[in-house]
């Protein structure tokens, strides 16, 4: 989904799926509107969670390093749960303005920030837990393996398989 190159994708996308372009940007608001509902429960989930660490005993064994790894998690959890529940808001104040090209475009951007933003969430998350149970060396050596992971298949996994050739993606 190019939404700020449409025409890279229109030629095929009339000729394969016999769509307009209103039909592609509705199309692509709902693949969006998909991805968007199941990241969203996560990532609301691991904030509210985050949200209620202060409050349990264990907490005061945190140490000044480990409190600010879990503040910056907060920050990148709740940056996430607005990035990816934004397009929702947008939508209502777009509804019937025509602007479903723009709407559809910046939810796109707002979606990988947001996917960006959960995965180090995700491994902010990693990082203290581990470090609560096992102490900060291994914590964050796990850190560590939980951003590779995040990287590889959120990251360069996609971009591995985009770059290929184009003719063996007919569909």
């Amino acid at each position: 989904m190019d939404v700020d190159h449409p025409e890279r994708d229109q030629r095929w996308d009339v000729q394969a799926r016999g769509e307009t372009e209103t039909q592609r940007l509705d199309r692509n608001w709902n693949n969006l509107l998909q991805e968007l509902r199941v990241t969203q429960t996560g990532v609301q989930l691991l904030t509210g969670f985050l949200l209620t660490l202060p409050f349990q005993q264990r907490f005061d064994r945190l140490d000044g390093l480990m409190r600010a790894v879990y503040i910056a998690t907060v920050a990148c959890s709740l940056a996430a749960t607005i990035a990816l529940v934004a397009p929702v808001a947008m939508h209502r104040f777009l509804f019937r303005q025509r602007k479903l090209r723009v709407l559809v475009s910046a939810s796109h951007r707002l979606a990988i920030g947001g996917l960006a933003l959960l995965g180090l969430a995700l491994v902010g998350v990693t990082v203290v837990v581990v470090g609560m149970v096992y102490g900060e060396g291994t914590a964050f050596i796990a850190g560590g393996i939980a951003l590779i992971g995040f990287v590889v298949v959120w990251l360069v996994l996609p971009l591995v398989l985009r770059g290929r050739d184009r003719a063996e993606d007919s569909v």
